[in-house]
């Protein structure tokens, strides 16, 4: 069994955990939950059965994850950031419709946002803060608002990126993109600075 940490007052009631994670005070997992290596779950958090955690992720006070969604290496969730899944909701519904969520590697949500189930939030793309997300976030894509909406582009690193014609380049790590269709993605075998 793999070593992490366990605050006395965490319920956790699953075993695949991985090695170095920390589950800190009155967070609940249930079994069936798989939480990868070196991860953060805040206070308060509560994982449900079949939610996939990936490593290095950190999931910041208060966050609830529900059955359907899988979660990418390193991402970051922060306080209070509202997920679900099922789209038609209503009480005691014994035959609703799981719609599955992804959170991509790196992609970095900011607190209080609110996520409508059955999208998939791009890798290493940033959405702002008490945003509304209704919709698929494009990879490196910064997004918010009510809708949310592409407002930007972000680096691996985090820094906003410039557009200029059909690329750009990140200021602060070098990192160079190209442009393909709506998107703007890294561009092949560029080496950061």
């Amino acid at each position: 069994m793999a070593e992490y940490y366990r605050h006395p007052t965490a319920v956790v009631e699953t075993e695949a955990i991985g090695e170095g994670t920390r589950i800190w005070a009155f967070a609940h997992v249930l079994p069936g939950a798989t939480i990868g290596r070196d991860c953060n779950i805040g206070d308060h958090c509560y994982v449900e059965s079949g939610v996939r955690i990936g490593d290095r992720v950190t999931l910041k006070n208060g966050v609830a994850i529900w059955d359907g969604v899988t979660i990418g290496d390193g991402a970051f969730l922060g306080p209070s950031v509202a997920l679900t899944n099922d789209l038609r909701p209503r009480s005691g519904a014994r035959d609703w419709t799981l719609s599955p969520t992804r959170i991509e590697e790196g992609a970095s949500v900011g607190a209080n946002v609110t996520l409508l189930c059955g999208i998939t939030v791009g890798a290493f793309s940033m959405v702002g803060a008490g945003s509304v997300v209704t919709r698929d976030v494009p990879r490196h894509a910064l997004v918010y608002g009510n809708p949310a909406r592409v407002r930007g582009w972000v680096c691996r690193c985090g820094e906003n990126l410039r557009r200029r014609g059909a690329g750009a380049t990140c200021p602060k790590c070098g990192m160079a993109f190209v442009r393909r269709g709506d998107h703007l993605l890294p561009a092949v075998a560029m080496t950061p600075r």
